[in-house]
């Protein structure tokens, strides 16, 4: 996907470039064009265009921020499932020394890999690598060989958790598509455009008139980059938090 900042530049470029265009053909189209009658006319076109904008962002924010906070909570179902098993095998006794340190470090591999430190981009997500490390996980747990009823319950419980895992995962990485449709984009980009652009052609042409366009116009762009932000949730600006999986990891082992 194109850096989102990227986008929000263009958003801008098109939506105060169509301002200034508007200015420019203001000064060029014929008197009568510019008539109270047309001018009554363009404003009720704009402003059904600026309504269904409206309802297009808004469509495009909620999906977006819904996206985001499913894959925040799964991340965080994903820390409380990681400290239940380990406090699960500890349990068990002794013998899940070995399982318990091969989970510590596959947690504190996952952090590293998706949470890099600054400066470094984070590394793609294999899904097929992330569940077959859950999955030989699973298979040492069901090597195990239990001696007493409750430790066949904590091997129980263990694999449950384990498949919880499992279905976390694949929650996480079903839910990393992008919520926003380009077509919605290119048309929501297209509407705002024309609708600056109108702005420009029927207000005057002086300073206040420019840096109140200058500030609606970044208000907008600043906008769709926020949307398109959260539309990674793994890079940029604003990314889920990995605070979940570090305090699991800190806990682990204890």
């Amino acid at each position: 996907m194109v850096n989102p900042i990227y986008i929000g530049l263009f958003a801008f470029a098109c939506t105060f470039g169509g301002a200034l265009l508007g200015i420019r053909l203001r000064r060029r189209l014929p008197e009568h064009h510019l008539s109270d009658a047309s001018r009554d006319t363009v404003k009720v076109g704009i402003g059904l265009v600026a309504t269904m904008t409206a309802l297009v962002l808004g469509l495009v924010t909620a999906s977006a921020k819904s996206s985001f906070d499913a894959l925040n909570t799964a991340i965080k179902h994903a820390g409380a499932d990681i400290l239940a098993l380990d406090r699960v095998l500890s349990r068990y006794g002794p013998e899940t020394h070995e399982i318990r340190e091969v989970l510590k470090q596959a947690v504190a591999r996952r952090i590293e890999l998706t949470w890099p430190k600054a400066g470094s981009r984070p590394a793609p997500l294999d899904v097929s690598d992330q569940a077959a490390g859950v999955e030989k996980l699973q298979d040492r747990v069901r090597a195990l060989s239990p001696q007493t009823d409750a430790q066949r319950w904590l091997q129980t419980r263990a694999l449950d958790l384990g498949e919880g895992l499992l279905k976390t995962r694949w929650l996480i990485f079903g839910g990393m598509g992008s919520a926003v449709p380009v077509p919605f984009l290119v048309v929501l980009l297209f509407w705002l455009t024309i609708t600056f652009t109108s702005f420009g052609l029927f207000a005057p042409a002086n300073a206040t008139v420019l840096a109140v366009l200058l500030v609606c116009a970044l208000s907008v762009s600043g906008a769709i980059l926020l949307v398109l932000e959260m539309d990674d949730p793994f890079e940029g600006l604003i990314t889920v938090s990995a605070e979940p999986l570090r305090y699991a990891h800190s806990r682990l082992n204890h």
